[in-house]
């Protein structure tokens, strides 16, 4: 078996773990953090072993291109959070943070 057999690419940056909806940059996000695979196992208990060796595998195998697409990623992710943030805040977010600033207020004055 290759181990590209073990991951999905359904488009130039999404790759998943097949049989799963888990992405490659969860499992070496842990991995990379220092986690061994049997550690790595117990945050995704329903994917196997030989598939998260696999995975590891792969990384190594194809570093530098699996450090791009987590590089593009972490771009990607990186732009959607600046454009969220300079849009408005929902109205239902707002009513919230108003019920919240206004319990504050309460609290204080019972104490």
């Amino acid at each position: 078996m290759l181990l590209e057999d073990y991951l999905e690419f359904l488009e130039p940056d999404v790759i998943r773990l097949k049989g799963h909806r888990i992405g490659l940059e969860h499992v070496l996000e842990l991995y990379n953090e220092g986690y061994s695979v049997e550690q790595i196992a117990l945050y995704f208990p329903h994917v196997s072993l030989e598939q998260l060796h696999a995975v590891i595998a792969y990384y190594w195998h194809n570093k530098e291109e699996v450090d791009a697409y987590l590089a593009r990623l972490d771009e990607f992710i990186r732009e959607s959070m600046e454009a969220d943030s300079r849009q408005p805040p929902h109205p239902a977010m707002e009513r919230i943070r108003k019920l919240y600033a206004e319990q504050r207020i309460l609290d204080r004055q019972t104490v």
